[in-house]
């Protein structure tokens, strides 16, 4: 797709002093912008061509301490460089922060080869298997999250307890409610829109102060590169008006948790090969093909869909969160929902993932299984009816950061598709935050994952 902000344009705002600052940043192993702020000028003369940062960021935990035992940076190798090569085609201006832009870019090494267990090589490389097939993927991820009445050092000090969310009841649609947020989310909107985002809208949610943001479909290349901008924008606009979010699945125990929805389709040349109008429920044998490799290797995705121990306490019974992984058409109390039945706007939406989900993994795992579902012409099982959440003998949703560790350590289909070498990576990366979790308490889990998942 087009940036949303031409090399030109940005070359002519520099020169009239209305842009200063460009953001050059990677989407790291937890989803985060990392990266330097350049002088405009410096960028321009050169640092568009590339700039350089430390391997040891992608092999760290979520509070960025480097992590023993990764092959592919640790202390043996000298914790080395490695290239940050801008993607001028993700040049956007930031227009929350005062003259400045940002540029997303590809993590490789000094001979510019991808580095392949970066997030972004890793969703490439899925998109590269589409292409040979003539194939392309259209995505749209939902996001959720927790906005809170206090900023976010008030809510370090407090040790992220007893915080005033900016609602005190349920404001599902409410539109009452949501007025009184207005502050920070029409701000949200705004910005985005005009940053080169393009909104649809936002809506509360079940929990008190509870939010959702939606953008506009896209390639899952530009939608995953769209969400790890929008969740750090939203954080960012926040900060800047003195209030707090949080993206964790699971921020209080009692409360609903925060999902990020995954709606997603197959394309040849620009149409919908996932619709059949004399398919059931509209669908094309093909997509009934992909569905099933979602769900014969529902369990192998998991851990890119809920990364953290936190990700699985939002799988309870009865709160919109599954625990179930089948399919159903248009039934909220499955993993798999089909929506659009019988249109050209037919697709498989995910409900699995939580609002802490890392958009390149995640929609490099179920790119994976469905491709595979493909490539073996899976059949697809019957739709279940009814509430899944009282379904027996049903597929479940794993429970635990363990099942899903050890489904992604023997998963054959994975290591096929990305290599051993990445499956190990994130392998490590998991069973290290198992290892972290197990010999904490409980109150440093939500201290480490309110700002950072």
């Amino acid at each position: 797709m087009p940036a949303a902000y031409s090399l030109d344009a940005l070359k002519a705002d520099v020169a009239k002093g209305a842009i200063d600052t460009v953001l050059v940043a990677f989407p790291d192993m937890q989803g985060r912008l990392i990266g330097k702020r350049f002088q405009a000028e410096f960028f321009l003369a050169g640092a568009m061509e590339e700039t350089h940062g430390c391997d040891y960021l992608l092999a760290d935990d979520i509070d960025m301490e480097p992590v023993p035992g990764y092959e592919a940076a640790n202390w043996g190798r000298g914790y080395g460089d490695f290239v940050m090569k801008p993607d001028l085609g993700t040049l956007m201006k930031t227009t929350w922060l005062e003259g400045t832009a940002l540029v997303l870019a590809d993590v490789v090494d000094h001979h510019h080869e991808p580095v392949p267990h970066s997030p972004r090589a890793i969703l490439k490389a899925q998109l590269a298997r589409l292409e040979k097939l003539g194939l392309t993927a259209n995505f749209a991820s939902e996001l959720e999250f927790y906005l809170f009445d206090e900023g976010f050092r008030s809510a370090w000090d407090k040790g992220y307890r007893n915080l005033l969310t900016a609602g005190y009841y349920i404001e599902d649609y409410n539109i009452f409610q949501t007025t009184k947020e207005e502050g920070v989310m029409r701000a949200v909107r705004k910005q985005l829109q005009a940053s080169g985002i393009p909104v649809e809208n936002s809506k509360g949610e079940w929990g008190p102060g509870q939010e959702e943001i939606n953008v506009k479909y896209a390639d899952a290349l530009t939608m995953a590169d769209r969400h790890v901008v929008m969740k750090n924008a939203i954080k960012e606009i926040a900060y800047l008006q003195d209030k707090a979010v949080t993206f964790m699945a699971k921020w209080d125990f009692g409360l609903a948790g925060s999902s990020s929805h995954v709606h997603m389709s197959l394309a040849k040349k620009g149409s919908n090969v996932f619709f059949d109008p004399k398919g059931e429920l509209g669908m094309s044998t093909m997509m009934k093909h992909y569905v099933a490799g979602l769900l014969t290797y529902a369990h192998d995705v998991t851990y890119f869909l809920a990364p953290y121990i936190n990700s699985y306490k939002r799988f309870q019974v009865g709160t919109f969160a599954p625990t179930k992984a089948i399919w159903s058409a248009d039934n909220r109390t499955a993993g798999f929902r089909l929506c659009g039945a019988g249109t050209k706007g037919v697709r498989i939406e995910c409900r699995i993932g939580g609002a802490d989900l890392n958009p390149y993994l995640a929609f490099a795992g179920l790119l994976a299984a469905g491709l595979k579902g493909i490539e073996d012409k899976l059949e697809l099982e019957p739709a279940f009816s009814g509430d899944a959440y009282v379904g027996k003998k049903l597929r479940e949703v794993p429970k635990t950061l363990r099942d899903a560790i050890a489904a992604l350590r023997r998963s054959k289909m994975l290591k096929e598709a990305m290599g051993e070498q990445v499956v190990s990576h994130y392998v490590h990366t998991a069973e290290w935050e198992q290892f972290e979790y197990d010999r904490r308490i409980t109150d440093w889990e939500l201290k480490r994952g309110f700002e950072r998942s």
